[in-house]
C-alpha cells in the first residue's frame, strides 16, 4: 500500500492510499514521523498495526492553494508528527506493479488538486454592491431591503397570533435580566441558546432506547429534533408561537442522565428532591443559560406525570413528546429484531398506521382537529385510544422486556458508584476542591456531574476511575 501524506505546515494533512483520495482525513497511519531534512519518511506501522516500508511512504508539501512546494520551500523547519489514528481501510495490497499504482496517484493527484483549487477560490467570497455573496452566480434577495425589528415583528405576532398562544415581549422573563436582542425575539433566543448548548449536544451520546445505538437508531438529541418537528407541525396549524414550542421541545431532554429513564432511578436517592429529568433539566441543566420562565416551564412540566404546563406551546411538546417516542421507538425496536411489524396491535393499524410516516401524519391531524373541535390542546378520542394501545404495546414488548430491565440494572449499579466515588473524592469533580468528602453538597455536586455524562463517558470512567469490568457495563436496550 502506498501512502501519500500532504503537509502544510501546522495547517492541513491529507491522505491518500492507494489510488483512494481521502481529502477529509488528518493522517491516519500511526508512528509515521518526518525526518530533519523534511525529505524522507520513516514509517513503522499503518493504521491495521501492519508493517510498512519507509520506501512506501512519500511526503510533500502544498501551498494554501494545494500547489505542491519543493522541501527547500517550506516554510516550517519541523514537520508536524502524524498522530496515531484509526482511518477507514480504504486500500490494501491489490498486487498492482509500482507503475500502475503511480499512474493511479497520479490522477488522484490532479482530482485533489482540481478539488482543492476549487475550494480555495471560494475563501473570502465574490463581491458585489459592497458586499462578499456566498456563489459567484449569487442572485438571491428578499426582494426589499426592510429589515424589520423585533418590536415590529413581535406587533405582528401579537395581530396574528391565536388569542391564547404567548406572547414574546422584550429581553422575556428571566431571573437576570438582559438586553432584549434587536431582532431576535425572546423566545427565538432560548431556542438558540439551547441548540448551542453542550448540555443539548451531549444528547447525541445518551441513551433514547438503545444503549451505544447503532447508526439509524434514535438518540436523546435525535428523540428531541423529532418531537420539535412534531411540537412544531401542531402549534404553526393552530396559531401557537412557533419559537416558544421548538425552544421547549429541543430542550426537555436536556436534564436526561446517561442510560436512559433508569438513570433516574440511579441518582434518585442522592438529592433531596430526587431526580426527575423534566425538573433537573429546568432546575439545573438549563439554569446557567438564563432562559425565560415560559420555556423553562415547558421543560419542566414536559412529563405528563408533572403538572400541566402553564403555556398551550407547552402542553402541544408533552403530546409531542409521547407522539414522537411511540411512534419511532417502534421503528427502531423492528429494526433491531426485538418486535416484528406484524405484532403491532389491530387498534394501531386500522387507526393511525403501521409505519412510522403514517402515524405521525395521523396523530398530528388528530390534534389538530381536537383543537378545531374543542379550542383545547389535545387528541380526538378514537386516535388516542391507539396511541395508548401503542405506547402499552411498547412497554410490554420493548422497554419492560427482561433483557430491558437487566441492562437498567446495569446502568444503576455503574451510576450509584461513580456517583459514591464522585462525592467521596470531590478533588476530582470540577469545581470540588472545596467541598467536603461525603457531604450533601459533595453528593448533590457529583450528581450533576454523572448526570451530564453521555454514556461513552460513563462508561470509560467506571473501567478507568473504579476498574470496572466490561462485562458489567450496560449494553443493549434500556429501559
Amino acid at each position: 500500500t502506498t501512502v501519500r501524506v500532504i503537509a502544510e505546515c501546522e495547517q492541513r494533512r491529507d491522505v491518500v492510499v492507494g489510488d483512494q483520495p481521502d481529502v477529509a482525513a488528518l493522517a491516519t497511519v500511526a508512528a509515521v514521523r518526518a525526518a530533519p531534512d523534511h525529505r524522507t519518511f520513516t514509517a513503522e506501522r499503518d493504521a491495521s498495526g501492519a508493517a510498512v516500508a519507509a520506501t512506501d511512504v512519500e511526503l510533500a508539501f502544498v501551498d494554501e492553494l494545494g500547489h505542491r512546494l519543493d522541501a527547500t520551500d517550506v516554510p516550517c523547519e519541523d514537520p508536524p508528527s502524524i498522530p496515531p489514528r484509526r482511518r477507514r481501510r480504504h486500500g490494501r495490497h491489490t498486487g498492482r506493479t509500482v507503475s500502475e499504482t503511480r499512474s493511479n496517484q497520479l490522477r488522484g493527484d490532479e482530482a485533489m488538486q482540481e478539488r482543492a483549487e476549487k475550494w480555495a477560490g471560494t475563501m473570502r467570497g465574490h463581491r458585489a454592491d459592497g458586499i462578499a455573496l456566498a456563489h459567484e452566480d449569487s442572485w438571491a434577495g428578499p426582494g426589499h431591503t426592510a429589515t424589520p425589528p423585533r418590536p415590529d415583528r413581535e406587533a405582528f405576532e401579537d395581530d396574528h397570533l391565536a388569542p391564547l398562544a404567548t406572547r414574546a415581549s422584550g429581553a422575556g422573563d428571566r431571573v437576570v435580566e438582559e438586553e432584549p436582542d434587536p431582532f431576535r425575539t425572546c423566545f427565538e433566543r432560548d431556542r438558540d441558546r439551547i441548540l448551542h448548548d453542550t448540555a443539548f449536544r451531549r444528547l447525541a451520546g445518551k441513551t433514547q432506547v438503545f444503549v451505544f445505538p447503532a447508526d439509524h437508531q434514535r438518540t436523546r438529541l435525535t428523540h428531541a429534533l423529532e418531537v420539535a418537528q412534531v411540537a412544531r407541525s401542531v402549534s404553526q396549524a393552530i396559531g401557537l408561537n412557533v419559537a416558544l414550542t421548538e425552544a421547549i421541545a429541543i430542550g426537555h431532554d436536556c436534564g436526561h442522565g446517561p442510560g436512559g429513564h433508569a438513570s433516574e432511578d440511579a441518582l434518585t436517592p442522592y438529592v433531596e428532591e430526587g431526580y426527575d429529568h423534566a425538573v433537573w433539566g429546568a432546575d439545573v441543566a438549563l439554569v446557567p443559560l438564563n432562559l425565560c420562565a415560559e420555556t423553562l416551564d415547558g421543560v419542566r412540566n414536559h412529563s405528563w406525570s408533572r403538572p400541566a404546563p402553564a403555556t398551550p406551546e407547552g402542553e402541544v411538546v408533552s403530546w409531542a413528546d409521547r407522539i414522537a417516542y411511540v411512534c419511532h421507538d417502534f421503528e427502531d425496536a423492528v429494526a433491531a429484531n426485538v418486535v416484528s411489524p406484524d405484532q403491532l396491535p389491530a387498534i394501531v393499524r386500522d387507526r393511525i398506521g403501521s409505519d412510522r410516516s403514517t402515524q405521525l401524519g395521523t396523530l398530528v391531524r388528530a390534534m389538530i382537529q381536537a383543537t378545531a373541535d374543542t379550542g383545547r390542546i389535545g387528541m380526538t378520542t378514537y386516535y388516542a385510544e391507539a396511541l395508548a394501545e401503542f405506547r402499552r404495546f411498547n412497554y410490554e414488548e420493548v422497554y419492560l422486556r427482561p433483557a430491558s430491565n437487566a441492562q437498567a440494572e446495569a446502568v444503576i449499579a455503574m451510576l450509584q458508584a461513580l456517583v459514591e466515588h464522585y462525592a467521596a473524592k470531590p478533588f476530582l469533580l470540577p469545581d470540588g476542591a472545596d467541598l467536603d468528602a461525603g457531604s450533601s453538597e459533595a453528593f448533590r455536586a457529583a450528581v450533576t456531574y454523572v448526570g451530564g455524562m453521555t454514556d461513552r463517558f460513563a462508561c470509560r470512567q467506571a473501567m478507568a476511575l473504579l476498574d470496572w469490568e466490561r462485562d458489567r457495563l450496560p449494553v443493549g436496550i434500556d429501559v
